[in-house]
């Protein structure tokens, strides 16, 4: 079963067992009940007007703060000896779905 949840303005793909990756979540959250937009089961498809009634989807919070990837951004301009080097490293909270019910 699969389900289309809403978690911080984005729209994610997820089944039982599955962690991923969000935006940051405010400090303090430990478990989140998410309503579903659409659910799949099996050749079964239900989508919501815009959510579907009585199907939640819980969720638990693993790491509360998680460092993503480091992107390194480099601004050059040619014969004008200028270059200009920042980075940024984006933080997520990885959560695991418990159940869809």
């Amino acid at each position: 079963m699969k389900a289309v949840v809403k978690i911080a303005g984005k729209q994610y793909i997820v089944s039982e067992k599955e962690t991923l990756m969000v935006d940051l979540l405010p400090e303090g959250t430990k478990e989140l009940d998410l309503d579903a937009l659409l659910v799949i089961d099996g050749d079964k498809t239900t989508i919501g007007t815009p959510l579907i009634k009585g199907v939640k989807v819980k969720a638990k919070v693993v790491e509360p703060k998680v460092g993503g990837e480091k992107l390194r951004i480099i601004r050059y301009k040619s014969k004008k000896r200028v270059n200009t080097q920042t980075g940024h490293r984006q933080k997520y909270t990885k959560i695991e779905i418990l159940s869809i019910k």
